[in-house]
């Protein structure tokens, strides 16, 4: 409620001065005009009486005025008088005109024997929030009431101060001071408040013990005490022993005491049963059904409520309408809350405050900003939830000139020391990246919290300045600041930042030592493992958690797949189905990518079938898992249909689109979605282009890829990345421009990378250019990559020449690195089970029955397609028959044999391969698609080979 300007001394005939509120030391001499004594039958006491019951502190203190001089002389008369203005000023908050009336009294009287208006001084100062002062008159007075001591807690609570309350009430127990039923909603309030459950029981207990147990307003303090101390049970049982069901308030306390407990359901069971008997609801009981209906699965019934009160008589209530705005905002309603706001007859700081925090909570950060531009303009207060919301607007929207331009206004206001403001800028300044000024406003906050240096520590990490972050952490600790797990989240991130994998076990061994650990940590320490491939650590972790929720799980699983665990991935995935975890949407994203890996079709399928019967929108992050799922899967058709029925195309959509076509060796295809991109003004990005250019590649769009590559610099300003240069330079490999390829390499502005060079000595291998193949073979040597891969290829180049002593240095160099060859590795899904292969593999349930097969296949593919095994690509230095042998054995023969002699005759047969396929296999799948009349689907590490009646779709290159 706002304070009333003051009133001129010349009202009460007197003057006064006073210095930091001590108003009982230093006081004006004036004395009071003196004027003739009237009768008590004054006709001012009852213009008195209606000024204060109208609220009007003016005519109230003229009236006082005029009534003092006609009855000085009648104390009695005088102390009802005064005692009215007291009450007036204590419900306005008058501070200063309460100091006028009580200097008045020091002077007329002493205040040393009036134990009433001492106690109605009490009740100002406390109500005005001056409890120093209250305390002052309090201990000065010789003699007290129950009231006095009443008003004395009342003070305490309604400041704040409810460990003073509770100490007070314990000293009144053990002068054995009689209690009245006013003594207990006092200090049940400051019960609730501390959380204080035993010792509010033990009120209880003296309340009934005292015989006012049965009072209603005790009992209704009582539930609302029990509620706020988590104890619904207990208040659930005190309403029910009432008697009085008619009572409103009783009704009332209980219904906002489900309300505030989260139990909405049962909240609006008891508004229900409320109408059922007949009680009349009022606002009190409108707000805290309202309170209930502030979840979205509520909304309806919100509405329902709404119409109800439109109804009624509370409408033009200001408490009512404030929950209306509060109860739709919650639910996402914003529209709705508008409407009522600005229907409203009249509107408080609150009422404005909670339109501003709607916006804020739904996102609508300009809208946030452009009411709080009005606020100003019309002269509306501003207070410090204003200025909190439109600051997290500006730093959500990345707005730092409006989150400045609120900055400056708090400072001008002297609202800036305020530490909820000083947290809020710096989170703001954080997600401006103004780490500037995010430093600054930290630096002058007057006094810091744990969440000042935990926001400031998530600043610094959120714009990857890791070092600061970690130096500031070990300044929390120095400064013996009490370390929480959202700090801990920020550390992890500043040491994934800094790729440091001795500083993530050191924070994990401070967690467990200092048993901070919580479910979000666990949960973030199963994720940056992962990262790391440290699987060990990641699967223990996993394992530790008790109560594992479904970030817990879409975290173990993602990590799988991060690691290229997609088989492990699926299990894991099908495991927490059985505890009776449903999977999230960013669950079920991590377990297309996993399916797709797999090239899992019917997997795939079944999660798509799921995603439905669920009803998640196939939109965003969804439709392009999807898309990449089915196109990995071997089935770009279904590719195609989702991309279709998706009416909202982002560019994450068309360049997963774009991507499944150039796997699929489908170029033109995917030049004509980018021509289609571009026209509906979708801007591409790096990716896009790098999708677009691996497309061209493997079609042998020459000058489609030349061209694409000129518009990325030139049209769109984007600096080519190194996988753009190598896509190009195998682009012009793959067409036997070798020395043009050379070229470009030499020319290029940027180090070629590992990646560059090596589809060079690519292209050199498929077209026997031994010299360049030379080159490119050096200089990727002298890169040292760490990626086995390239020592591979370098070495089945020197192979192939019998260069056997090279070949054993760069296998020397490998191993010296730490680097292993990967091996080969092929999947195949039958029966619902995606079955494993490795070359010459054995394991396999019918392992005999496979290679009875294989043999099977062989000869009729020797007899009827004039297969014969292609040795010189066997680049090991053994026998002929061995290399033969070697040949047979590669996991993808294995695979398709597994699936010919499982699958019905015609059915096609999808493997993937986690290698290039050889040469060889390339012949001996070509074949068998004609011999067995099979389409043949084949995804390698480099594309997908689509082989029907002995032809493959990639044209014999890849």
């Amino acid at each position: 409620m706002a304070t009333v300007g003051p009133i001129p001394h010349c009202q009460l005939n007197f003057t006064f001065n006073l210095h930091n509120h001590q108003m009982l030391s230093k006081l004006h001499s004036s004395p009071l005009v003196q004027v003739p004594k009237f009768s008590l039958k004054s006709v001012n006491f009852p213009s008195l009486r209606e000024s204060c019951k109208q609220g009007s502190l003016g005519d109230a203190f003229r009236s006082l005025s005029l009534l003092l001089t006609e009855q000085s002389s009648i104390p009695n008369f005088n102390e009802e008088a005064y005692s009215l203005v007291l009450e007036l000023c204590a419900s306005k908050k008058a501070l200063s005109q309460g100091q006028q009336i009580h200097a008045c009294l020091i002077k007329t009287y002493g205040l040393c024997d009036s134990v009433f208006l001492s106690t109605k001084l009490v009740r100002m100062y406390g109500k005005c929030g001056s409890l120093l002062n209250a305390e002052k008159v309090f201990d000065k007075m010789s003699d007290r009431t129950i009231f006095t001591w009443n008003a004395m807690i009342d003070s305490y609570v309604s400041n704040g101060e409810h460990i003073g309350a509770l100490e007070l009430y314990q000293k009144m127990r053990v002068l054995g001071l009689p209690l009245d039923a006013w003594t207990f909603p006092c200090i049940l309030k400051a019960c609730a408040a501390l959380k204080k459950h035993r010792f509010g029981a033990e009120i209880h207990g003296v309340a009934v013990k005292c015989g006012f147990g049965a009072f209603v307003f005790v009992s209704n303090a009582l539930i609302a005490m029990y509620a706020k101390c988590n104890d619904l049970e207990g208040a659930r049982l005190l309403f029910d022993s009432i008697n009085e069901e008619d009572d409103t308030v009783s009704w009332n306390s209980i219904i906002e005491a489900h309300a505030a407990g989260g139990q909405s359901l049962e909240a609006l069971s008891l508004f229900s049963r409320m109408q059922e008997v007949g009680l009349a609801s009022n606002a009190y009981t409108f707000v805290a059904a309202l309170k209930s209906c502030e979840t979205p699965s509520f909304v309806k019934k919100g509405m329902e409520i709404h119409a109800a009160i439109l109804k009624s008589n509370y409408y033009v209530d200001l408490y009512v309408v404030n929950a209306l705005i509060a109860m739709y905002a919650k639910c996402g309603k914003m529209e709705q809350a508008e409407r009522v706001f600005k229907n409203a007859d009249g509107k408080d700081h609150i009422s404005w405050n909670t339109v501003l925090s709607g916006l804020v909570q739904n996102d609508l950060y300009d809208d946030a900003l452009k009411l709080f531009r009005n606020m100003l303009n019309i002269g509306q207060k501003v207070d410090q939830v204003s200025v909190l919301n439109v600051i997290a607007a500006s730093g959500r929207s990345g707005n730092l000139l409006n989150g400045m331009v609120v900055h400056a206004y708090a400072i001008k206001n002297g609202i800036d020391s305020d530490m909820q403001i000083g947290n809020t800028l710096i989170d703001m300044y954080a997600k401006c990246c103004c780490v500037k000024y995010m430093d600054r406003a930290f630096e002058n906050m007057p006094e810091k919290d744990l969440i000042s240096w935990t926001t400031i520590i998530a600043g610094y990490a959120q714009n990857e300045y890791y070092l600061e972050a970690l130096n500031l952490f070990r300044k929390a600790q120095i400064k013996g600041m009490c370390i929480d797990p959202m700090m801990i989240g920020s550390i992890l991130q500043a040491c994934s930042g800094l790729k440091s994998k001795t500083f993530i076990k050191e924070i994990h061994g401070y967690i467990i030592r200092k048993d901070i650990s919580d479910i979000l940590l666990q949960n973030a320490m199963v994720n940056i493992y992962g990262e790391f491939g440290h699987l060990d650590y990641a699967i223990s972790t996993f394992r530790s958690i008790e109560s594992k929720d479904i970030v817990s799980w879409t975290s173990m699983i993602s990590c799988y797949v991060h690691n290229g665990l997609a088989l492990e991935a699926l299990e894991l995935f099908y495991s927490m189905k059985e505890t009776g975890i449903q999977p999230d949407y960013i669950a079920l994203v991590s377990i297309l990518s996993a399916a797709a890996s797999l090239s899992a079709l019917k997997k795939g399928k079944e999660i798509h079938g799921f995603l439905i019967r669920k009803g998640f929108s196939l939109e965003g992050p969804i439709a392009s898992s999807l898309v990449d799922m089915y196109a990995r899967s071997g089935s770009l058709g279904n590719s195609i249909k989702i991309f279709s029925s998706i009416k909202k195309r982002g560019l994450i959509l068309w360049t997963t689109m774009i991507n499944a076509n150039g796997m699929h060796g489908c170029g033109n295809e995917a030049v004509d979605l980018f021509k289609k991109m571009t026209a509906e003004k979708v801007v591409p990005d790096h990716i896009t282009f790098l999708a677009l250019l691996y497309a061209c590649s493997h079609s042998g769009l020459i000058a489609e890829g030349k061209k694409f590559f000129e518009i990325m610099k030139y049209e769109y300003q984007l600096e080519p990345w190194p996988e753009h240069y190598a896509c190009l330079v195998d682009l012009l490999g793959r067409s036997n421009c070798l020395e043009e390829a050379y070229h470009f390499v030499r020319s290029m502005p940027i180090e070629p990378t590992a990646e560059v060079w090596c589809a060079l000595l690519g292209a050199c291998r498929v077209h026997s250019n031994k010299e360049l193949g030379d080159i490119a073979a050096r200089k990727l040597l002298q890169l040292d990559t760490e990626n086995s891969g390239n020592y591979v290829l370098i070495s089945n180049i020197f192979a192939a020449d019998g260069r056997w002593n090279d070949v054993e240095q760069v296998r020397m160099k490998m191993k010296g690195n730490g680097l292993e060859k990967k091996p080969g590795c092929s999947w195949i899904e039958v029966g619902n089970k995606v079955h494993t292969f490795v070359a010459r593999d054995k394991s396999h349930p019918l392992s005999d029955d496979i290679y009875r097969k294989l043999a099977q296949v062989t000869k009729l593919l020797e007899n009827e397609g004039g297969y014969r095994a292609q040795t010189k690509f066997v680049l090991h230095n053994v026998g002929e028959e061995e290399k033969t042998q070697m040949l047979h054995g590669h996991s993808e023969r294995l695979a398709l044999c597994y699936g010919l002699l499982i699958t019905p005759e015609g059915m096609a047969i999808r493997i993937t391969k986690n290698l290039r396929i050889c040469d060889d296999c390339h012949s001996f799948f070509k074949l068998a698609s004609g011999v067995f009349q099979r389409v043949l689907i084949v995804r390698d590490a480099n594309r997908f080979h689509h082989f029907e009646n002995g032809v493959c779709s990639c044209g014999d290159f890849w």
